[in-house]
């Protein structure tokens, strides 16, 4: 061998091993019949009926065959969805801003297990969704669901309880390819269409890679009825000169189910009155019709003008009306008549007479907006690159134009740097709207020894936090509100936001030990986690009871205990940790006299902490006196 020709035999070099026999196997038969491959519980499987049929079998029949998606593990993402969470959302106010005032949530934690826990408060509550997950590059997942305590492994994820960082590999050569991605999109949107509203609409980002799929999915989801759109954005200003392919890939879609969405808005600046007309503002046009003479002979007439006389002959494609209209159009004075025959006479359209101040919404978006911007968007808050290709502001804010108004809910799952709920506040700003964000993102680790990730790392470690994205995500929100605000002086909107993380439940789950029964019966006297505050457990309880996360909360002092009142006094809750016989006739009192104050319209839940009763004649007693004075429905943790 020459010196060029030699090299290194390490033990894990290609060169060092024996040719994979089954791979060459499966490159040749994907070359000849790629439809006979799919995908299988361990990777790449044959499917049999296509073998059969490919060698002339007649067994095969069509009696399974139906139209749709289907992949291994379909029904399991379908039972993750319904599979209750065991996990909470803890209030963080110091990480937050403006706490006391916002109706905005950023929620850290997996989306899976944040989901569940939103469906009781949120459930047809939600009026646009917009996501942009991980496309399915090949690159690792960072969303390694499991069917059994999908929150454990979720913990385990975020090195929260001891345990190595897991990443699933999802490369082409796994043979899971598509399934993995599958698997971890099908369950987050099948939660996802409980909170929507049914005038509501969800907007999904997706490339080429998963897009026939994704439609597949979204209609077995969303029904194929509700598909309204596939936006095109042009991401890319320049080619691509580097691509191997011959193709540069300049674009990206978003998707869209829903009952309908707005519109673009009219342009008012075409209509003018410049004849006085008492009709108000119009507009001219066009009259042309859209057929050939032996399709539509009766549009096919000469038009002259009975004042002039001046005959304009009639288009090619013939007149848009027919002959009757046409001369109601003349007799209302509609028609603008040209001065010569040369000309084309034309039709007013007055802008009183518009069914609506929106026009058909183009499906070719975000036009010279680049991806690009959203870099610039990220450079205009911070003063170093920490987020790599995120979506411009402008064109979210342009799908939330279309999709929300008012006080309605905007929900982001896979927030990211946070590009939309920094839309929502800018749109707030545009249009003087009171929208609320939902957005939620892993605490997904950044590694300081990868290049793409180090200066993100860096910048956490500046600012004294975990190196996470989440901690980036709300930086840039932090950031974020005060420039929109700087921006619009006069905008005084929500520029906050209420931070809670994802953790397990405040209420222990009961886990008898058959060795040592008396203990774990001892041990479970108390059915709260120990170091968990009143408003950690307040806060279930709003998740539980299906309120929101931003519903009001008043304190008050009650013979020595503390007592909440959420929602107006919807619910009224005590956890004081000890209530004793003597407590019982006053704290009840106090509670009712609270109670005839707030007068809520709707039946009162009133919650104690079940230790905290010295006995149960305690319990009894004051369980007794609310209900005589009306509070019914009275509960212990």
């Amino acid at each position: 061998m020459t010196e060029m020709q030699m090299q290194k035999l390490e033990a894990s070099s290609p060169a060092a091993q024996s040719a994979d026999l089954v791979a060459g196997n499966i490159e040749q038969l994907r070359a000849l019949f790629p439809e006979l491959l799919t995908e299988g519980t361990n990777g790449v499987a044959v499917n049999v009926d296509v073998l059969k049929t490919l060698v002339g079998d007649k067994s095969v029949t069509d009696a399974e065959e139906k139209y749709g998606l289907n992949w291994h593990g379909k029904r399991r993402a379908r039972q993750l969805a319904l599979a209750p969470s065991t996990g909470t959302l803890l209030p963080k106010p110091d990480e937050s801003v403006n706490w006391d005032t916002t109706r905005n949530l950023l929620i850290e934690g997996d989306n899976l297990e944040v989901l569940k826990l939103l469906q009781k408060s949120y459930a047809g509550k939600v009026k646009l969704i917009y996501i942009d997950p991980p496309y399915n590059t090949g690159a690792d997942f960072v969303y390694p669901d499991k069917f059994q305590d999908n929150l454990r492994n979720y913990l385990e994820l975020t090195g929260q309880v001891e345990s190595g960082q897991k990443i699933s590999s999802n490369t082409e050569a796994s043979g899971r390819f598509h399934t993995d991605w599958l698997n971890m999109m099908y369950a987050r949107l099948k939660l996802a269409r409980n909170l929507l509203r049914r005038d509501g609409a969800i907007f999904i980002s997706i490339d080429d890679g998963e897009l026939p799929r994704l439609r597949l999915v979204a209609d077995d989801i969303f029904g194929e009825e509700n598909f309204l759109a596939c936006f095109v954005w042009k991401s890319r200003q320049n080619k691509d000169n580097r691509t191997v392919t011959g193709a540069s890939v300049d674009h990206e879609y978003i998707v869209c189910y829903g009952s309908s969405i707005r519109g673009a808005a009219r342009d008012r600046s075409q209509y003018s009155n410049q004849d006085g007309d008492p009709r108000g503002d119009w507009t001219s046009a066009n009259m042309v019709g859209i057929a050939t003479a032996d399709r539509r002979p009766n549009l096919h007439y000469d038009l002259i003008d009975p004042e002039t006389g001046i005959n304009y002959g009639c288009p090619g494609m013939g007149w848009r009306y027919e002959p009757k209209t046409m001369q109601r159009l003349i007799s209302e004075g509609r028609i603008l008549w040209p001065a010569s025959a040369d000309g084309r006479p034309r039709r007013k359209a007055f802008l009183s007479e518009l069914d609506s101040d929106f026009t058909g919404y183009s499906t070719i978006v975000g036009d010279g907006i680049f991806t690009r911007d959203g870099t610039a968007d990220i450079d205009a808050l911070f003063d170093t690159r920490i987020f790599n290709f995120p979506k411009p502001v402008r064109l979210i804010e342009g799908l939330i134009e279309q999709g929300s108004e008012g006080e309605d809910i905007v929900l982001d799952f896979f927030a990211g740097s946070g590009t939309s709920a920094h839309a929502v506040v800018s749109q707030n700003a545009a249009d003087n709207g009171r929208r609320r964000y939902i957005t939620v993102q892993l605490p997904e680790r950044l590694d300081p020894a990868n290049r793409e990730q180090k200066t993100a790392a860096d910048f956490c470690d500046r600012l004294g936090k975990p190196r996470t994205i989440a901690e980036l995500t709300k930086e840039r929100l932090r950031r974020a509100g005060s420039k929109v605000k700087a921006d619009n002086p006069t905008f005084s909107g929500d520029i906050g936001f209420r931070v809670f993380k994802l953790d397990n439940s405040n209420i222990r789950a009961w886990n008898p030990d058959p060795v040592d029964l008396e203990e774990t019966l001892f041990a479970h006297q108390d059915h709260l986690v120990e170091g968990r505050t009143e408003s950690d457990i307040l806060y279930e309880l709003l998740l539980k009871l299906g309120l929101d996360l931003c519903v009001p909360i008043e304190q008050r002092t009650i013979n020595g205990k503390e007592v909440h009142s959420i929602g107006s006094g919807v619910l009224m809750a005590c956890l004081a940790s000890t209530i004793t016989l003597d407590d019982a006739e006053p704290l009840a009192l106090g509670i009712v006299a609270w109670h005839k104050e707030l007068a809520p319209a709707v039946d009162t839940t009133c919650v104690f902490r079940d230790s905290a009763f010295a006995d149960d004649v305690t319990k009894t007693n004051l369980a007794a006196i609310l209900e005589q004075h009306g509070i019914q429905n009275v509960r212990s943790l």
